[in-house]
């Protein structure tokens, strides 16, 4: 049976990493949204109302990388060294891949699964108008797959 580090007599604690060493991680977490065609277009074309969607996804997944100890309660503040943010296209959806670069004691894949999650939030937020269908339902839009694509642990 696994060790559950954050649970001491069933209540939730920080662990305590102070006697870790500093070791250079990285991860990678992808998702993807699902969009009617016409909603990809306007995106690819720049031409979304609410301005340039994948800009301001990229900015909103910067500041959720950053502020992920805020959201989940026993993530520790990490010094975040680099976050690269990439959107790819298909036919039916936008695929984002965020990867998070840290030098620290703990790792970095919830930063990853938070960046790569308000990103996609963030598109869906600029489109969801331009989403509905004739009876005010979202037929195609999705959020889905979000995961941990790539976990790297080095010591520096």
């Amino acid at each position: 049976m696994p060790v559950f580090t954050h649970l001491d007599d069933d209540r939730a604690r920080m662990v305590d990493v102070s006697a870790k060493g500093e070791v250079y991680r990285k991860a990678v977490a992808t998702g993807i949204i699902n969009l009617r065609p016409d909603t990809l277009r306007a995106i690819r074309d720049g031409t979304v109302v609410k301005g340039n969607v994948l800009a301001t996804a990229r900015v909103a997944a910067t500041m959720a990388v950053k502020d992920t100890p805020r959201m989940i309660p026993m993530c520790h503040a990490i010094p975040v060294h680099g976050i690269d943010i990439i959107f790819d296209f298909t036919d039916t959806a936008i695929s984002a891949k965020v990867t998070v670069i840290s030098a620290g004691k703990t790792g970095v894949e919830m930063e990853a699964l938070v960046g790569v999650s308000a990103a996609l939030l963030t598109i869906w937020d600029m489109v969801k108008s331009a989403e509905k269908d004739e009876h005010g339902q979202y037929p195609v839009t999705g959020i889905t797959d979000i995961r941990v694509l790539e976990k790297v642990k080095k010591e520096l």
